[in-house]
């Protein structure tokens, strides 16, 4: 296989620096026609270097996630689409976890007009959007934050975590593979994904369709841990039959079709 072109590389620069990219912004970049550009990407794609989403692409990484910044671009709408849902669950006078992510935080946001809340977190930018809320009682975790993106982390959050028996956890992934496995990039990140899933009475993950096209390499669990999974649409037959084999309830908020030539 030929080595990729200097413009496929800078979209490859592009995709990492801004989380996604569309056919119709780098065919206006490059001065190309929009048929080049799927070109481009399909290459790219066929080298597993980027995965398809609808009129665009995202960067495919097996070790390293997108920037935290960057991937609250990818899928807004089906993110706040699905945090809506998600927020619908959790009842008013409940308890419960939200752990690091960009659909989380979604969730966090969607939740703001609850009353009575207890929420723990070990995501700063959870706290950020609750701490003003007079009917939302906030505990957050402490330990080591990461720059990256505002995660507290380590061995002390997951000890604190340990408090606390809840009735719901929003849990988020960076990837979902076919067979129900839930991935993620950092084991520290993981250890405390675990102690939230096992001291919630109730699980609820969130995640948009990219993360079905992603992999990672370090396992939070699987989906039969999970009681709900909200997400905008999964196209995959084989997640769908782990869904009803292991009783999880699959709501689906709907979205559009893949762009198959991007």
């Amino acid at each position: 296989m030929n080595a990729i072109s200097p413009r496929q590389q800078d979209i490859l620069g592009l995709a990492r620096a801004q989380g996604r990219v569309s056919v119709d912004d780098l065919a206006s970049r490059f001065e190309v026609s929009p048929q080049t550009i799927r070109k481009d990407l399909n290459e790219l794609c066929v080298r597993r270097l980027m995965s398809r989403v609808h009129g665009g692409a995202i960067v495919v990484s097996g070790v390293e996630n997108v920037a935290y910044e960057a991937r609250r671009v990818i899928a807004q709408g089906a993110k706040r689409a699905i945090a809506d849902a998600a927020a619908r669950i959790v009842p008013n006078r409940a308890s419960l976890f939200i752990n690091i992510g960009t659909t989380t935080e979604e969730v966090a946001r969607a939740l703001s007009d609850h009353e009575d809340l207890l929420v723990i977190t070990n995501n700063l930018n959870v706290a950020m959007l609750l701490y003003r809320h007079p009917r939302i009682e906030l505990i957050m975790a402490g330990g080591r934050v990461r720059h990256a993106d505002g995660a507290v982390i380590g061995s002390s959050a997951v000890d604190f975590v340990r408090q606390f028996r809840v009735d719901y956890a929003v849990i988020g992934a960076s990837a979902i593979e076919e067979d129900g496995s839930l991935l993620d990039f950092d084991y520290r990140e993981v250890q405390v994904a675990r102690a939230i899933i096992d001291n919630a009475r109730q699980v609820i993950l969130v995640a948009d369709r990219s993360k079905l096209e992603r992999t990672a390499p370090v396992r939070i669990g699987h989906l039969r841990e999970v009681d709900t999974f909200v997400t905008d649409v999964v196209p995959s037959p084989l997640l769908r039959e782990v869904c009803s084999a292991e009783q999880v309830e699959l709501i689906e908020v709907g979205g559009g079709t893949e762009d198959e030539g991007f």
